[in-house]
Parts: C-alpha cells; sequence; structure tokens
C-alpha cells in the first residue's frame, strides 16, 4: 500500500499503520525519530476526525512512544499539530507531531510553534472579573 501526504508517497518512512492513521518520520526532524501520525483520509480539521480515526491515531501514537524510547532513548516527549492557517498549518492533512526528547539532545526547545502558541516576553495574569465573564460566556453556548 502507498502512503500520501501533502501529495508526496512518504511509504518509505511509514513505521507503523493501522485501519484508519499511518505513521512516518517526519522529513526535516527537529530530533532524530520526529513522526507524524495522520489519518489515511486527508482530513485537514481534527473536528473531522471520526471517533474511529481519533482512537486510531491514539494508538499509534502509543506504539509510536514505545518505539522511540526503544530506538533513539526518548524519556519525554513534545506533541503538537496545527490547525489553521492562521496557527501555522501549512498541509491540509491533519497531523500529529511526536517529537521524542532525551535529556541533552540538539533538539530545538524554542522551535517556531512555540513561538505561536505563547507570546514572548512576559504576560500579565488576567483579571478575575475577566476570566469569570468569559468562562460564563463559552458556558452558555
Amino acid at each position: 500500500m502507498k502512503f500520501y501526504f501533502d501529495g508526496d508517497d512518504v511509504s518509505y518512512r511509514v513505521i507503523a499503520e493501522n485501519k484508519h492513521a499511518f505513521a512516518f518520520l517526519g522529513q526535516q526532524p527537529i530530533v532524530p525519530g520526529h513522526t507524524l501520525i495522520c489519518p489515511k483520509e486527508p482530513i485537514a480539521l481534527s473536528e473531522d476526525l471520526t471517533h474511529e480515526m481519533w482512537l486510531d491515531i491514539l494508538k499509534l501514537k502509543k506504539l509510536v512512544c514505545a518505539k522511540l524510547k526503544k530506538t533513539v532513548g526518548a524519556t519525554g516527549f513534545n506533541f503538537a499539530w496545527n490547525q489553521g492557517a492562521v496557527a501555522g498549518q501549512t498541509v491540509d492533512h491533519f497531523h500529529l507531531h511526536i517529537v521524542p526528547r532525551r535529556q541533552g539532545d540538539k533538539g530545538i526547545t524554542q522551535y517556531e510553534h512555540r513561538v505561536f502558541i505563547y507570546r514572548p516576553g512576559s504576560r500579565a495574569n488576567s483579571q478575575v472579573e475577566e476570566l469569570a465573564s468569559l468562562a460564563q460566556e463559552l458556558k452558555r453556548i
């Protein structure tokens, strides 16, 4: 079976698969073993994944982490996905990044995705009233 991601055949990099998902080594790894897991169907958004697809993605996550502990000595992991162009998604095919980490590895710890997620510099705590108001609004929806 051939596996495609963003139009490219990644079959030679696939390390595991199940009914709904496959896992393959990233072409531009942060550290050796950086793996992507995606559904076999090219679905762009996480909310469009079925329950069965999510289960298979999570099953592969567990399997891939076990493999990376044994092969590259991972003792921790970063997990991430970007959703929407404004959040840095450049491929319209959902993919979960698994970045194996080891103490003192040469991997990027301030990689670009953290800039997207966390504002640089100091941040003030939100006011209690602001948080309470937003929480109430979100509960009503």
